[in-house]
C-alpha cells in the first residue's frame, strides 16, 4: 500500500471534526512562510569540526551522567531578564 493510499484510507476514517482540524492543519503548514523557509532552506553541507564533535561529546557525557538541563527560559530569568 502506498503512502496516499494509506492516507486516504485514514482519511475515510475521520469524523467531520477530525477532518475539519486535519485540513486546516495541512492547509497552515503548506502556507505558513517560516515553514517554507525550513521546508525549502538549502541542506547544510558545513562539515562538522574537531571542536564540534567535542562539544557533542561532552553534551552526551553530562545526559548520561544525569546533569540536570536548564532552559533557555530559566536562565533568562536568573539573570534578570524574564
Amino acid at each position: 500500500m502506498t503512502i496516499k493510499q494509506r492516507l486516504h484510507k485514514l482519511v475515510d476514517e475521520l469524523s467531520d471534526g477530525e477532518a475539519d482540524e486535519a485540513l486546516r492543519y495541512i492547509a497552515q503548514r503548506r502556507s505558513d512562510p517560516v515553514i517554507a523557509a525550513f521546508r525549502d532552506a538549502p541542506v547544510d553541507d558545513e562539515p562538522v569540526t574537531l571542536a564540534d564533535e567535542q562539544a557533542l561529546a561532552e553534551v552526551h557525557a553530562d545526559r548520561d551522567a544525569g546533569v540536570a538541563r536548564i532552559s533557555f527560559a530559566e536562565i533568562k530569568r536568573s539573570h534578570g531578564q524574564a
